[in-house]
C-alpha cells in the first residue's frame, strides 16, 4: 500500500495559479500511476489529470488542457497539479490518488486539499 497527503491548496483570485504537490510513502516502487481529481460543493467527484508514474505520460480532462500540467519527481516520490489561469469554476476539493501495478482504477486516495477561487 501507498499513503498520499496533499498541499499547496489555498485562495486565489481568477486568472492566479497554484501548485498543489501530493507526497507518497510505503510501498512507491509498485505504482503504475497517479492522478488529480476533484469535487466541487455539491457534485460528484470528476477526473482532473493523470500521470504514468514510470514513464511520465500524461492524459487531461477537456476543461483543464492548456491550463493545468500534471508532472511527478521520482526521486522525492511527489505527484504536482500546477493550475494557471484559475476560474472560480475549478474551486473544489482536490484529491490525489494512486494506481499500483496489477490493479485496474485508483485504489487509494489523499485527504484532500482545497482550492477556492474568486472571482
Amino acid at each position: 500500500q501507498v499513503q498520499l497527503v496533499e498541499s499547496g491548496g489555498g485562495l486565489v483570485q481568477a486568472g492566479g495559479s497554484l501548485r498543489l504537490s501530493c507526497a507518497v510513502s510505503g510501498r512507491t516502487f509498485s505504482l503504475y500511476s497517479m492522478g488529480w481529481f476533484r469535487q466541487a460543493p455539491g457534485k460528484g467527484r470528476e477526473f482532473v489529470a493523470a500521470i504514468t508514474w514510470r514513464g511520465g505520460m500524461a492524459t487531461y480532462a477537456d476543461f483543464v488542457k492548456g491550463r493545468f500540467t500534471i508532472s511527478r519527481d521520482n526521486a522525492i516520490n511527489t505527484l504536482y497539479l500546477q493550475m494557471n489561469s484559475l476560474k472560480p469554476d475549478d474551486t473544489a476539493v482536490y484529491h490525489c490518488a494512486a494506481r499500483l501495478d496489477g490493479q485496474l482504477g485508483f485504489s487509494t486516495w489523499g485527504q484532500g486539499t482545497q482550492v477556492t477561487v474568486s472571482s
